[in-house]
């Protein structure tokens, strides 16, 4: 491994490059980035009910050429893809880490009553099924509810960021006194600040969760603590 991991991060949106970067600037500064983006993805998955064969196999395309740039892991930051996501994972030999799995497994340790925020729309089913998955999985009884706001993402790819931050706090006032809330994609993430002068429920992003467990992964270091507020 270089002296510097090479970590590959494959965006379906440019909305998602910024948080991750910013992370990765805080918690992994050490890290080489390496970008992979088709935005694509995201307008042709927004099409579709459900993620059919061709797409998986044109993302997992992707996956496999991001290995291939001597990547040492990949993080993938777009939601929508989980199947996808799954199917890369036992066929590479690194590691490849959903975007909210992390995120997950620190919502399900806080408690039992936990709210996300989406504004992908086409993200949500998944979402919900993988949240369940891990809920069952580490043995707890955590009920996610969720809402979505598809109106933010329209604003943010207008880059109006006010408008984006200004209703996801808005609307997410209604988990107050919930044991934490997640805001469901790496983009949403820089709506953390805001919602956390709305209510004193803990308020989790992707993206920090995401590079701790990721340098977790390839570095074998225990990984940090992620704090809600």
């Amino acid at each position: 491994m270089m002296s510097s991991p090479r970590i590959a991060l494959l965006h379906a949106t440019p909305v998602a490059m910024e948080p991750i970067h910013d992370a990765f600037a805080r918690l992994w500064p050490d890290a080489e980035l390496v970008n992979l983006l088709d935005d694509g993805l995201s307008v042709d998955r927004a099409r579709m009910n459900e993620l059919t064969e061709p797409m998986t196999e044109r993302f997992v395309s992707l996956c496999r050429y991001a290995e291939s740039t001597g990547a040492d892991g990949l993080l993938v930051t777009c939601s929508a893809f989980g199947p996808a996501i799954e199917r890369a994972a036992r066929d590479m030999s690194i590691p490849v880490l959903k975007p909210n799995e992390a995120m997950f497994q620190a919502a399900i340790k806080a408690g039992n009553r936990i709210g996300m925020i989406a504004t992908f729309p086409p993200a949500l089913a998944t979402m919900q099924e993988e949240f369940a998955e891990e809920s069952q999985r580490l043995g707890a009884s955590a009920q996610l509810t969720s809402i979505v706001i598809p109106e933010a993402i329209e604003a943010l790819r207008h880059h109006d960021v006010e408008t984006h931050n200004g209703l996801i706090a808005e609307r997410g006032k209604q988990f107050e006194g919930y044991d934490a809330v997640m805001l469901a994609h790496f983009s949403t993430s820089r709506a953390a600040p805001l919602l956390r002068t709305k209510i004193g429920a803990p308020v989790l992003t992707a993206p920090d969760a995401a590079v701790a467990r990721m340098r977790q992964r390839v570095l074998g270091t225990s990984p940090q603590t992620l704090g809600g507020r």
